[in-house]
């Protein structure tokens, strides 16, 4: 089969497209016939090994996972002996993490993996859209206590998502909306239409404003890229609020993060999103219920997966980056 392979850490020159061994599932395993994925952020960081600390998940010297991709779009091939939650010819949508293998024709993940029928309303690119973003996005907002719905000043919490028109941001949005916040997006110029029609009640273009300096408190603040004033966004925080991180952080805002939690009540997160098929399946009912929808910039074939990588490197994209597979 084909399959987008890189064997050493670099620039996106690295993934070269290669024929590789077809993978066989297991007694619990499904074979997935892959359409589509993405290029996110966390697998442009894989490539890089940038944080350093990548290394420690992704191989040291040189990657030991050598076919990228977590997101998945794609028909059930084949069933193991064992398996029964999925048939064959099944439309499936999920995560292969922390396996990864998706930039391939086939991949394999177990039955009880993060693995569900495809929403009957999206095709397999949209679908291949939803995972990293819509997952990574709900399990912060949930850290920060989205789900309470109570608010330093009333019933209605205010959440600022910075970083609103990326993969995470405009899930965030998205969500924070669907449990009834009163939300703030920041992003640049060229994307406020974008996060205002995803529900955002107030746009910042941080081009312009600093929204440290507004005067303006939040109950959450959910920086989704790693960009925002750290000390600032703590400052503009409920003194009982949340300040989320989505992205691994440096020595020093770890340490001012500590700092903070331990000198006030204010609460400091950040870290990697625990999958679980219970959100997944939460996320596909709201995207059959029309009130979550992915937002999809740029589309390439596999065989461009390093352009793609290229974009996705810029920083600039809106939304997801998807790879169709053929």
């Amino acid at each position: 089969m084909k399959a987008i392979v890189y064997t050493k850490y670099g620039a996106p020159e690295e993934l070269k497209l290669k024929e590789v061994t077809k993978p066989t599932p297991n007694d619990n395993e499904v074979l997935i016939k892959m359409f589509a994925t993405t290029v996110s952020s966390g697998d442009a960081r894989m490539r890089r090994a940038d944080p350093f600390l990548v290394r420690l998940i992704g191989g040291f010297f040189k990657p030991n996972k050598p076919i990228l991709g977590v997101d998945i779009a794609g028909k059930i091939e084949e069933v193991g002996s064992a398996v029964t939650l999925f048939k064959k010819g099944d439309e499936v949508f999920g995560s292969s993490y922390p396996n990864f293998g998706c930039y391939a024709e086939y991949n394999c993940v177990p039955e009880k993996g993060v693995l569900a029928i495809k929403p009957n309303n999206l095709n397999y690119e949209e679908a291949a859209a939803v995972f990293f973003g819509a997952h990574t996005a709900l399990h912060f907002l949930r850290k920060g206590n989205i789900e309470s719905g109570l608010g330093y000043k009333s019933d209605r919490q205010k959440v600022l998502i910075y970083g609103a028109s990326g993969s995470l941001g405009t899930y965030a949005v998205q969500l924070a909306k669907y449990f009834g916040a009163e939300v703030t997006g920041v992003c640049s110029t060229a994307n406020l239409t974008l996060v205002k029609s995803l529900g955002a009640n107030t746009v910042i273009d941080y081009t312009k404003e600093d929204f440290t300096k507004n005067g303006e408190i939040y109950d959450i603040i959910f920086d989704t890229i790693g960009k925002s004033p750290f000390a600032g966004a703590v400052r503009s925080l409920h003194k009982n609020g949340y300040f989320l991180r989505a992205v691994h952080m440096s020595l020093k805002p770890i340490l001012l993060g500590l700092w903070t939690t331990i000198t006030s009540n204010k609460k400091i997160i950040a870290g990697v999103a625990e999958e679980k098929v219970e959100d997944l399946i939460f996320l596909k009912k709201l995207i059959e219920e029309g009130k979550l929808k992915p937002i999809i910039d740029r589309t390439y074939p596999l065989e461009e997966t390093a352009e793609a990588h290229r974009y996705v490197d810029k920083g600039h994209k809106k939304g997801n980056v998807v790879l169709t597979i053929q």
